[in-house]
C-alpha cells in the first residue's frame, strides 16, 4: 500500500490533489489566527496598556489565598458572592501594582540587583547567628511555597512602591491658621431662636372610609416577598478533616437519595439528619435559626420554587436547602390595613396645619425680624437641639431664617450669632496631628486617583468570564 502511494505521488493528478489538501490545512490554521478562533491570548485585563494574563492573576490569587485563615479560606468556596467580592479584590490589587511599577518606571526609577541582595539578607527569617543563611532562606522559601524569582520580585516591587510614595509619604507640617481654623470650627457655639411647632397641637377629624380609600391609593402597603424555605443538615466538626470526610461521605449518600426522587424530610430520616422548615422568610423577617444566615439568605432568594440547592458548606455542616413556596410582593388588602391607614391620615393632616403655621411664622420673622414665641438657645455641633436643627444651625449663615423639619414637628430658626471658642493650647496641640493626619489621606487619595487616571484598567470581559467567572 504504501508503494503504492509513493509511485502515484509523482502523477500529476496525486499532485493537484496533495495541493489542495496542503492549502486546506493551511487556510484552517490562518483562518483561526485571523478570526481569533486560538485561545492562545489569555489576556485577563490591562492596566495602562500592560498585558497582565490569567496566570499572573492566579498566582497574586494563590498568595491573597495564603493570608487568609482556613475557616475564611473555606467561606470563599461555599460563598459565590464572597468569591466574586475576593476576585475583584485581587484584581484591584494587581492594578495598584501595575500602576505603581508603570510609574516608577515612567520616572526612570532602577532597583539594582546589589540593593535587593543586601535587603535580602538583611531579613531575620533569613539569618542564623546574626548573619545570612543560604539553609534558612532554603527552608522559609520551600515551607511558604515561593521561588526564588518570588521573592526578588517582592523586594523589587516593595523598594520601587517605597520609591514612589515618598514624595506623599513625607511628614507634613500643619500651619497653625489651619488648626485653629478647624479648632474654631469644631467648637463654635451659635446663638440661635427657635420656634417650636409640633404635629400633635393640631386636631383633626376622624377620617370618612372613602378619605381613606383615595389615602391608600396614594401610599400603598406593599406586603414584601416571603419563602417559604425547608432544609436538611448533616452535621460534622468541619475543622477536622476525618469527620469532615465522614460527614461529606453522608451528605453524597442523603444527595443521592434526593435526586432519586426522596423528599428532604424523607431522605433526612433515612441518615438521621436534621430536618427544618421555615415559613413566610422575608428579608425584613428572618427566622431564628443559626443557619439562615445572611449568605444562606442570599442563596435563598437567588433560587426559583421548587429548586434544590447542591452541597453547601456551613460551619455546622452540610445542608442542602428546598424553596417550597414563593409569593410574590404585593398590596395588603385594604381592610388589613384599613386601622393603621387612620392612623397615618390622621398625621398627614396634623403635618399639613403644621406645616401651614410654621410658614406663618417664617413670614413674619421675614418681615418684622422677631420670631413669634421663640426662644434664644446657645448651641454647638452636637448639643443644644435635635440633628437637622444643630446641621441648619451651622451650615447656614449668621442672619439666615429657615424651616426645618424633624420627625414630629416643624422648627424655624434664625440664627443669631457666632460665638468663637477661647484657645485652649493643648487641645490645639493636640489637633494638629489630626489635621495633618487628614491632609495627609487626601493627598493620598487624589494621588491614587491621578494614577487611576495615568494608567487606567481594562478587563477582558470574555477571558475573565471564562476563567474567573
Amino acid at each position: 500500500m504504501l508503494e503504492y502511494l509513493r509511485n502515484a505521488a509523482d502523477k500529476p493528478v496525486a499532485k493537484i490533489l496533495m495541493g489542495i489538501l496542503i492549502f486546506s490545512f493551511v487556510g484552517w490554521g490562518v483562518a483561526e489566527w485571523v478570526f481569533g478562533l486560538t485561545s492562545s491570548d489569555t489576556t485577563i485585563m490591562r492596566v495602562g496598556g500592560e498585558k497582565i494574563s490569567i496566570n499572573q492573576y492566579n498566582s497574586m490569587k494563590s498568595n491573597e489565598l495564603a493570608k487568609l485563615p482556613r475557616e475564611e479560606q473555606r467561606t470563599l468556596y461555599t460563598d459565590p458572592t464572597a468569591m466574586a467580592t475576593f476576585q475583584d479584590k485581587v484584581v484591584k490589587e494587581i492594578a495598584k501594582i501595575k500602576r505603581m511599577e508603570r510609574h516608577a518606571e515612567d520616572l526612570g526609577y532602577v532597583v539594582s540587583d546589589h540593593k535587593i541582595a543586601d535587603d535580602i539578607r538583611a531579613v531575620p527569617q533569613f539569618q542564623e547567628n546574626g548573619k545570612f543563611s543560604s539553609a534558612a532562606y532554603d527552608i522559609v522559601l520551600q515551607n511558604s511555597g515561593l521561588t526564588e524569582s518570588d521573592v526578588i520580585g517582592d523586594f523589587r516591587m516593595k523598594t520601587l512602591n517605597k520609591m514612589v510614595q515618598t514624595p506623599i509619604d513625607t511628614e507634613l507640617k500643619t500651619p497653625r491658621f489651619v488648626t485653629l481654623a478647624t479648632y474654631n470650627a469644631r467648637n463654635a457655639s451659635r446663638n440661635i431662636d427657635l420656634a417650636t411647632v409640633k404635629f400633635a397641637d393640631f386636631k383633626t377629624a376622624t377620617p370618612t372610609e372613602e378619605e381613606l380609600r383615595e389615602f391608600y391609593k396614594k401610599n400603598p402597603h406593599r406586603i414584601p416577598e416571603t419563602r417559604d424555605v425547608s432544609y436538611v443538615m448533616i452535621s460534622a466538626e468541619m475543622d477536622k478533616p476525618d469527620e469532615y470526610e465522614k460527614g461529606l461521605k453522608s451528605a453524597q449518600k442523603l444527595e443521592d437519595d434526593i435526586i432519586a426522587g426522596d423528599t428532604l424530610a424523607e431522605a433526612a430520616k433515612k441518615h438521621d439528619a436534621k430536618y427544618k422548615q421555615h415559613n413566610n422568610i422575608s428579608s425584613a423577617k428572618l427566622p431564628d435559626d443559626k443557619n439562615i444566615d445572611d449568605a444562606m439568605i442570599k442563596r435563598v432568594f437567588s433560587m426559583d420554587e421548587g429548586a434544590e440547592s447542591e452541597l453547601i458548606e456551613t460551619k455546622e455542616g452540610f445542608i442542602i436547602v428546598r424553596i417550597d413556596k414563593i409569593t410574590a410582593e404585593h398590596d395588603a388588602e385594604f381592610d388589613s390595613v384599613k386601622k393603621d391607614l387612620a392612623t397615618e391620615w390622621t398625621r398627614a393632616e396634623q403635618r399639613k396645619s403644621a406645616y401651614v403655621r410654621a410658614n406663618e411664622l417664617l413670614v413674619d420673622l421675614n418681615k418684622n425680624g422677631k420670631l413669634d414665641k421663640g426662644k434664644n438657645i446657645t448651641v454647638s455641633r452636637t448639643d443644644g437641639a435635635t440633628p437637622n436643627v444643630l446641621t441648619a444651625a451651622f451650615h447656614n449663615n449668621i442672619g439666615d431664617n429657615s424651616i426645618i423639619e424633624e420627625a414630629d414637628a416643624f422648627y424655624v430658626i434664625h440664627i443669631a450669632n457666632e460665638k468663637i471658642p477661647t484657645v485652649d493650647d493643648k487641645k490645639v496641640d493636640a489637633l494638629k496631628d489630626e489635621v495633618a493626619k487628614m491632609s495627609a489621606e487626601q493627598i493620598r487619595a487624589d494621588y491614587d486617583a491621578y494614577l487611576e487616571r495615568e494608567y487606567p484598567i481594562k478587563i477582558n470581559e470574555k477571558t475573565y468570564n471564562r476563567f474567573v467567572r
